[in-house]
């Protein structure tokens, strides 16, 4: 008899926590009068700064938090605390982000969706973040083994973070017709983010970035903003004060002994499609190098987006050399050569460290070289990043501390 009975008060304690728990979160979130919730396939983290970036500026008392590369939360004087995990990300602990907010009396807040399936993100909307803003950035090819296989079926997946009865931001104009059908459902406006309101930003304004932004994420930050009352130079000079996220694209440039070596940190766009495009935008920027090197990071737990940049590479420009770092290279190599790379330009280095790779670029640079970093941020991409961090000046043609108009290479 004992048993049932010590049985039941522990289920009876548990359901009292529970509602205990669900009170205060309540409360919390009527503490808050303004929730952003960022989600997307790219740039979720660059978007969560310049829209926290544009509200600090205009006096606003807003707490951040980005899971991206690293996960941070930003509190209103722009400083930054690493979330600490126990254990394995999970999506509960937005409970605890929102707590720190509305105990620190914040009037918004702008938080990173972490959830990748469906069913959990549809969960962090509507119980755990409940926004009064919502975003979503894009809907590309990404993680479609969780929410695809096609991008159409990463969108519907996104839609999931649609708020009820709020307004919906969002640059994406390939899946507008999902948008339309999943603000209808939830009674939510729609704001999309046209063409010609991407390319108002003006290359002197993009120039005012310390790193290398992209235009739709400030146009997509700046409607946010405008709906909130933040006059467009404010909001502007508050995201370019606003600190990058650790896998923002940036450049460093290295002298070393003679061998000129600019280094391009985009591990953060993992998908092929991005990827794609960083590469090409780099070659338009820097025309002066005589070698090209890619550094593809592979993860073994991600062996297909391996494969994807894989069969990618031979649609791209082709680059001179390919170092194949991190873990399962092999799903890269393998899919690379099968799509017509020649295996000659293929080098594995798996498992190497930061300095054996860097040696490997030397040996394979020329008098100038251009090298990107690619595939994924984790492990030794963020090693990499900080390896030439520390060992090169920062490089933004379009930043006046660099003295260089944005049209010009850092080396001319």
């Amino acid at each position: 008899m004992l048993f049932p009975l010590a049985l039941t008060l522990l289920l009876a304690l548990v359901v009292l926590f529970l509602l205990i728990e669900s009170m205060g979160h309540e409360r919390h979130l009527r503490a808050i009068p303004i929730r952003i919730h960022v989600n997307g396939t790219r740039g979720k983290s660059s978007v969560v700064r310049l829209i926290a970036g544009g509200l600090r500026a205009h006096g606003t008392r807003v707490f951040a938090k980005v899971t991206g590369s690293l996960p941070r939360m930003i509190m209103p004087d722009g400083t930054e605390y690493p979330v600490h995990r126990p254990g394995r990300p999970n999506v509960i602990e937005q409970l605890r982000i929102l707590s720190v907010a509305a105990r620190g009396g914040a009037e918004a807040v702008v938080v990173e969706c972490m959830a990748l399936q469906p069913q959990l993100q549809s969960l962090s909307e509507l119980r755990l973040i409940r926004a009064t803003h919502g975003v979503i950035t894009n809907a590309g090819p990404d993680h479609l083994d969780v929410m695809g296989p096609s991008t159409r079926q990463v969108a519907l997946a996104l839609m999931g973070t649609c708020p009820v009865a709020g307004k919906l931001y969002t640059a994406d104009r390939e899946h507008r017709d999902l948008f339309e059908v999943a603000c209808r459902d939830r009674q939510t406006e729609l704001e999309a983010v046209d063409p010609d309101e991407i390319a108002s930003v003006s290359e002197a304004e993009m120039g005012r970035f310390s790193y290398v932004e992209h235009r739709e994420n400030v146009a997509l930050a700046l409607r946010v903003c405008a709906s909130l009352g933040v006059p467009r130079d404010v909001a502007l000079r508050g995201m370019w004060e606003a600190a990058p996220d650790v896998g923002a694209l940036q450049e460093y440039a290295l002298d070393f002994f003679g061998r000129r070596i600019l280094f391009v940190s985009g591990f953060a766009a993992n998908d092929p499609r991005s990827t794609e495009r960083i590469w090409n935008m780099t070659l338009e920027r820097h025309p002066w190098a005589e070698r090209r090197i890619i550094v593809l990071n592979c993860r073994f737990d991600r062996l297909d987006r391996s494969r994807q940049l894989g069969e990618a590479l031979s649609r791209w420009a082709t680059a001179d050399r390919y170092l194949l770092v991190g873990s399962g290279t092999y799903a890269l190599a393998r899919s690379a050569v099968a799509k017509g790379v020649r295996p000659t330009r293929l080098t594995p280095l798996e498992g190497a460290a930061p300095e054996v790779v860097f040696e490997e670029i030397l040996s394979s640079c020329g008098p100038a070289t251009l090298v990107l970093g690619a595939g994924n941020i984790g492990g030794i991409g963020l090693n990499l990043i900080q390896y030439f961090k520390n060992r090169g000046q920062p490089s933004n043609p379009g930043h006046p501390q660099f003295g260089a108009a944005p049209e010009q290479s850092a080396y001319d």
